[in-house]
């Protein structure tokens, strides 16, 4: 699988994860509307539909001129915006039902899969399958761990040697802590 191309043609994501782009780019507000804009995604809105191929086009255009630090930023700002399952109250409880809210933002066909492997207390792995890049993720993952985050835990996240859907592997793996 490769970044920045959809699983299946027709799929569509919803504007509140666009949003996320936008307030991502903070100061770059302004260029983050004319890269959606350039990709047919003009004034996106909460409640709409847009088709995931143009909003991957426009990430792999913000990728390329901003770097992979503003694609975590953006990822940063997911669990901010998007469309969330009922309960998320531990970081845990997140990663484990990251797939869920992930599937809640997009709607007709295959997007990829996110999973949570507990490999002891307060630490596991997720594997990620899913046409963003790696950074975008890490950017996800580290947004959910930072909301949920209690008094003495400190987020953390690696990505696991190996597998990498930017060589053009199925996955990516990262090691997480809290």
């Amino acid at each position: 699988m490769s970044v920045f191309e959809t699983y299946a043609p027709g799929v569509q994501v919803n504007g509140e994860s666009i949003m996320a782009v936008i307030e991502g780019m903070g100061a770059f507000e302004n260029r983050a509307f004319n890269i959606l804009s350039e990709n047919h995604i003009d004034n996106p809105q909460p409640g709409n539909w847009y088709d995931l191929q143009r909003y991957l086009d426009a990430f792999k255009t913000i990728s390329e001129e901003l770097g992979p630090a503003t694609l975590r930023v953006i990822g940063k700002k997911i669990p901010e915006t998007a469309v969330l399952p009922p309960g998320l109250d531990t970081i845990e409880k997140a990663l484990t039902l990251m797939d869920q809210a992930y599937h809640m933002n997009y709607k007709g066909g295959e997007i990829g899969h996110y999973s949570f492997q507990s490999t002891g207390a307060q630490k596991g792995v997720m594997i990620c399958s899913s046409p963003y890049p790696c950074a975008y993720d890490q950017g996800i993952i580290m947004g959910f761990m930072n909301r949920l985050k209690k008094g003495n835990e400190w987020p953390a996240i690696k990505h696991s040697p190996g597998s990498c859907r930017t060589n053009g592997d199925a996955e990516c793996r990262y090691d997480v802590s809290w």
